[in-house]
């Protein structure tokens, strides 16, 4: 057989063309790699770009800002970083897009500086025409005719008894209020809560029961009676309330109802607590019933007299702390006796039992002013009128009361002009008395004055007039109406699987 013979030069080639091919391949590969990272670097660049672009304050030209739920317009206001002087500087030249146009613009601009948004608007109230016997006619007011369940608040307001009905007497103030801003005569441009005969309209419901009235005048059982008429009006106030179609719409849960006494509505707010109570505190209640997150907390009626062109001051009022009042009390007001046996023989420190009877009232109006400190102890319940009456006194609370809650205390300090002691510290000796002397006239002063500036807020009176400001009664329908939205998310809610356009 014949061999094959190879030829030395094609053996010295085979290596050769392989490298050349490997290298080729190589170079095409790093070829493709690059364009693939040149790609992604491409495409990383243009993402950080849009992100940037879309985050750019610049880019957004309309905000709509809007103060509190209004059924005015909306403002719409251009968003700048600049001043308005700034703006004016950057306006077209007039030399190259016309003067007038340019006077249009900085007119155009003018105008829209000088427009303030507008003023809230009133909480839309809706009261129910109760019979008399729930709410004046407890004062004995009696209608002049058939048909009438209203005072002419213009000519005849029933008069309050006073006294220590007093105190909890925000029924009577509210329901006045009410009455008098659907009148021509109610001239003020600044109220707080109208009254609307439409209940679509309305933001909530008012049920005028005076049920702190009734408790204290009529909640003792006489012999002739099988129940006492404040139990009689209770279950009526039920039965009328739970009957109307405003009611059963929203549950009640948009419905305002005052139990501004501790034991006012004691029956009838376990069958009426999905509405909104008016309360002094929560002291009696049950957290299902009242809390804070869902109902009102108003101020007592201050029983002493308020201090107009109170011109005394740190060293004019001699008296360190003041308390008058009852010492002995049940449940929490333990720490009144027991502040009693630590303080009664301070020399300056005036700490004595007290009542209405033989003019108390006047004489702790007058010990109030003079007295730098005065105490606000938690008793039977947390909360007491003598916070209100130290108020009107221009003497500094210390409030000594674990649980009280307060008026307004989302809007409002009170620890610019009260101060606040846990009832533990305060039983030890000479805490309290520590405290207080180490305030100083400036402090003092500081406190004192900014006292006097919030007095209004506590004091109820009609009828008001447009330069009383925020008194006591617009103050509370103030804190319903920043309840209102809470409200009608719980009506929602509620309709959630009802037809209330059916009832």
């Amino acid at each position: 057989s014949m061999k094959k013979s190879v030829s030395p030069v094609s053996c010295f080639r085979l290596p050769e063309m392989v490298e050349r091919s490997n290298t080729r391949y190589h170079r095409m590969f790093i070829t493709r790699i690059s364009m693939i990272f040149l790609l992604i670097s491409i495409l990383s660049v243009l993402s950080w770009f849009l992100i940037l672009s879309s985050t750019d304050p610049n880019r957004v030209l309309d905000h709509i800002t809007v103060s509190e739920p209004t059924d005015s317009p909306l403002i719409i206001i251009k968003n700048s970083e600049k001043s308005p002087q700034q703006n004016d500087a950057e306006l077209p030249n007039p030399k190259n897009s016309g003067g007038a146009k340019t006077e249009e613009v900085k007119e155009t601009l003018q105008c829209n500086q000088k427009v303030s948004p507008p003023s809230p608007r009133p909480l839309k109230v809706y009261m129910y025409d109760m019979s008399p016997e729930f709410h004046f006619g407890l004062l004995g007011w009696k209608p002049e005719r058939k048909g009438v369940v209203w005072p002419d608040v213009r000519v005849n307001v029933p008069h309050h008894p006073g006294g220590l009905n007093l105190q909890h007497s925000v029924e009577y103030w509210l329901t006045l209020d009410l009455l008098f801003s659907e009148l021509p005569e109610d001239s003020r441009t600044s109220r707080a809560a109208i009254r609307v005969k439409n209940y679509t309209e309305a933001d909530v419901v008012f049920v005028p029961f005076f049920s702190s009235l009734s408790y204290n005048r009529f909640s003792k059982v006489t012999q002739k009676q099988k129940q006492s008429r404040d139990r009689e009006l209770q279950d009526k106030l039920v039965k009328f309330v739970t009957a109307q179609k405003e009611w059963k719409i929203s549950g009640g849960k948009d419905h305002v109802i005052m139990a501004h006494h501790p034991n006012s509505m004691s029956t009838a707010r376990h069958k009426l607590y999905p509405a909104m109570f008016v309360v002094a505190d929560f002291g009696r209640y049950s957290p299902r019933v009242a809390n804070v997150d869902k109902d009102i907390v108003a101020p007592y009626k201050h029983l002493v007299s308020s201090y107009a062109n109170d011109t005394s001051g740190f060293d004019s009022r001699p008296v360190l702390l003041y308390f008058q009042g009852a010492i002995y009390r049940k449940a929490g007001g333990f720490v009144r006796q027991e502040l009693y046996y630590l303080l009664k023989e301070e020399k300056d420190v005036h700490f004595s039992f007290g009542s209405v009877q033989n003019h108390g009232i006047s004489k702790a109006g007058v010990g109030m002013r003079s007295s730098k400190f005065c105490l606000n102890i938690a008793g039977d319940t947390p909360s007491s009128n003598r916070l209100f009456d130290a108020i009107a006194s221009h003497c500094i609370p210390v409030i000594i009361s674990d649980d009280i809650e307060l008026p307004y205390e989302d809007v409002l300090n009170y620890n610019e002009f009260c101060i606040f002691v846990r009832a533990s510290d305060a039983l030890k000796k000479g805490f309290l008395l520590g405290l207080v002397r180490s305030i100083g006239r400036e402090e003092w002063n500081k406190m004192w004055g900014r006292l006097k500036e919030v007095e209004r807020y506590f004091d109820l009176r009609f009828p008001a007039k447009d330069n009383d400001g925020d008194y006591g009664v617009q103050m509370i329908w103030k804190a319903v109406a920043r309840k209102a939205p809470l409200v009608k998310m719980k009506v929602h809610r509620f309709q959630r699987f009802t037809r209330p356009f059916l009832i």
